[in-house]
């Protein structure tokens, strides 16, 4: 029986990945802790990603480094859209008394966020497969709208928001606000299972299940104590 060669090799047909877009973004404002509705965010142009954090603080000692502690790790990052969903209003700090008016300045509500990213190869472009994004506890910071003369280059505004969040504890892993699943490794069905969850069916209402839920979906099971 032939040995399978160690050597390494670069730029085998099907391994020539990259990454690209975004696309089928949903909203999910919080309400005690939980995220039981989802919107469809269309309109949307980009997500950022911006983790902060992990910063490095070495100590000395007998004129030596003597090890380096690190600080914890935060995921934050910009949305940009054209357009945002009526359900995204008091995240984004607006409350309507009366249809058709909003208050500006009020409190800003926290959401959920998922969001699809492609993952394309040298054979298949961008049909090899998909990442899903899963984000938990968003709040946006108040941003700038830019309202410009229509001329003989007329561009839509966008808008834009910076947002941090605030992580969720789940045993076993450091608290984090960001789950990332690949469509090419995870079970195709269990996927499929969550993104009824995720974006609803003809019957069930779209809601993001917490960590724990999500995991479990895609056969995850928790480690005995």
């Amino acid at each position: 029986m032939a040995e399978t060669s160690k050597k390494l090799v670069w730029d085998q047909t099907g391994e020539k990945l990259y990454e690209t877009g975004v696309e089928q973004a949903a909203i999910y404002p919080q309400v005690n802790g939980t995220y039981p509705a989802g919107a469809a965010w269309n309109g949307l142009i980009s997500v950022t990603e911006s983790p902060s954090g992990a910063e490095a603080t070495p100590l000395y000692a007998n004129n030596k480094k003597y090890l380096e502690l690190r600080s914890n790790e935060e995921f934050g990052g910009t949305i940009e859209a054209y357009t945002y969903p009526d359900e995204f209003a008091e995240c984004d700090g607006s409350k309507s008394p009366v249809a058709g008016v909003k208050i500006r300045q009020q409190t800003r509500k926290p959401f959920g966020l998922v969001y699809k990213t492609l993952i394309g190869n040298d054979e298949q472009a961008t049909d090899y497969g998909y990442k899903l994004h899963l984000v938990y506890g968003c709040v946006v910071n108040p941003s700038e709208k830019a309202n410009t003369s229509i001329n003989e280059s007329p561009e839509a505004t966008t808008l834009s928001w910076e947002f941090t969040t605030t992580p969720i504890a789940m045993a076993g892993y450091k608290p984090f606000a960001h789950i990332e699943i690949d469509s090419t490794t995870v079970d195709a069905d269990k996927l499929a299972a969550l993104e009824d969850i995720l974006y609803g069916t003809a019957d069930k209402a779209a809601r993001l299940p917490l960590p724990v839920e999500v995991l479990s979906t895609l056969g995850y099971t928790e480690p005995a104590a």
